[in-house]
């Protein structure tokens, strides 16, 4: 197994993380992952580890660390795109004491279940579809017999400029966001390529989170949006620190295939291929992206990027070995560094069918595979600003997926098929003003 790090963040305030086509009166359903690597880069270069993550992640051909996407959570319940080969659930999986409320249900609506429905199917039990039902504001599957508001809900603030000789409001807009309900948050996961990476980038990548909680993610940072609490971090093995079940099985801990078979692997970041990943794109469910918008760095600010079409999470892919995805430079032409959206996977091995448990088995909403114990870690050292021509996209702009500059002499894979032409408004987002 690998090690881990479970990331828990508490917004305080409103958060942006806008479409793909760039409208400030809409948001995308998720904070991706490759703006969370954006992010973290981000407080890299502001605490003085900006080459060093740069080698370790964009630049090697096996990064050091790779993360999840931002998903919700509600208390204790963590919730995840289900794998698309397995939802809507088997009918052979679900029970219920009504044939009537059964044909209503609608799994579909879903689009965020609690890690312990996935793992109940992961594992060959019964789920009793009396106790769920779809919220229609945030998407997640919640228990139908513990009222509770939704996780999260979209919402839309007005704001102007103001001319100070005049004090006329000049330049109105709408722009939409994402509130969370007390209580509930965003989570994801770190996993380290081995016991080696945990040890040399564990304690950074937790300090650069704690910068980014106080300093911001996503778009309208200026204007107080995307701020967090502390956060709350747990220390585990992969895949065991979400699944415990599934981590004490075979299949859990991703045993060799005999050559040439493949297995399924169910993604929870978005993912390019590398040239090593070899992928049987005729087998799996999964679906396809683009991912576009502007560059800002010290060299030009505002260029539009190259579209890249991405693995989203949720989908499920099978290879030959478990994908570990490349950071592909999406520069404009002639641009005078490399820019890279990452799509490092971070990807779990589904297991093989198994028989059912005999008789229904009861999923709690709460039953959650971790329990929040926050461990103590170093303190972070003073931030100190560092200028440098690698700098990363800002997210101020509320860009779907900022990703690092490199140096010009990196050497970034392709996804087959991955660069198109920017189309007019595809995944691009206006720089907020500040």
């Amino acid at each position: 197994m690998q090690p881990a790090a479970l990331i828990r963040l508490r917004p305080v305030g409103p958060w942006r993380f806008g479409p793909g086509d760039g409208g400030q009166d809409r948001v995308d359903t998720q904070y991706r992952s490759d703006r969370v690597y954006s992010a973290v880069t981000l407080a890299m270069r502001q605490l003085g580890w900006l080459e060093d993550w740069l080698e370790a992640t964009a630049r090697a051909a096996s990064s050091a660390v790779a993360f999840s996407s931002l998903f919700p959570y509600q208390g204790e319940t963590l919730f995840a795109p289900p794998p698309a080969t397995l939802w809507p659930p088997p009918a052979a999986q679900v029970t219920t004491s009504s044939p009537v409320f059964l044909s209503k249900l609608r799994w579909g609506a879903a689009r965020f279940v609690p890690l312990s429905v996935i793992e109940s199917i992961l594992t060959g039990q019964r789920i009793l579809a009396d106790q769920w039902l779809p919220d229609a504001e945030s998407g997640c599957l919640l228990r139908r017999d513990r009222p509770s508001s939704s996780p999260f809900r979209a919402i839309t603030r007005s704001r102007a400029a103001v001319d100070r000789v005049t004090g006329a409001a000049v330049h109105p807009q709408t722009c939409a966001g994402v509130e969370f309900e007390a209580g509930s948050g965003l989570w994801a996961v770190a996993r380290y390529a081995d016991k080696a990476a945990q040890e040399a980038w564990n304690d950074r990548v937790l300090a650069a989170l704690r910068l980014l909680a106080e300093s911001g993610f996503g778009g309208h940072r200026s204007s107080g949006w995307g701020h967090a609490a502390a956060p709350e971090f747990q220390q585990g093995a992969w895949p065991a620190l979400l699944m415990p079940k599934l981590g004490r099985t075979r299949n859990g801990n991703h045993p060799g295939n005999g050559e040439g078979e493949n297995s399924l692997y169910w993604l929870l970041s978005i993912y390019s291929p590398s040239a090593s990943d070899a992928v049987d794109w005729a087998q799996g469910d999964y679906r396809v992206a683009l991912r576009g918008g502007r560059v800002e760095s010290d060299t030009a600010t505002g260029s539009e990027k190259k579209t890249v079409r991405v693995i989203v999470e949720g989908s499920v892919i099978a290879a030959r070995g478990e994908p570990a995805g490349a950071a592909v430079d999406v520069a404009p032409e002639g641009f005078a560094h490399p820019v890279y959206r990452s799509g490092l996977a971070l990807a779990l091995k589904l297991p093989e069918a198994e028989p059912l448990a005999e008789g229904p088995v009861e999923v709690l909403g709460d039953e959650e595979a971790v329990e929040p114990k926050p461990c103590v870690e170093a303190q972070p050292e003073p931030v100190e600003t560092q200028e440098s021509d690698a700098v990363s996209d800002a997210e101020e702009a509320g860009d779907p997926g900022a990703e690092e500059p490199v140096a010009p002499d990196a050497e970034a894979p392709v996804a087959p098929g991955a660069e198109e032409p920017v189309a007019p408004g595809a995944e691009e987002q206006p720089v907020d003003e500040v």
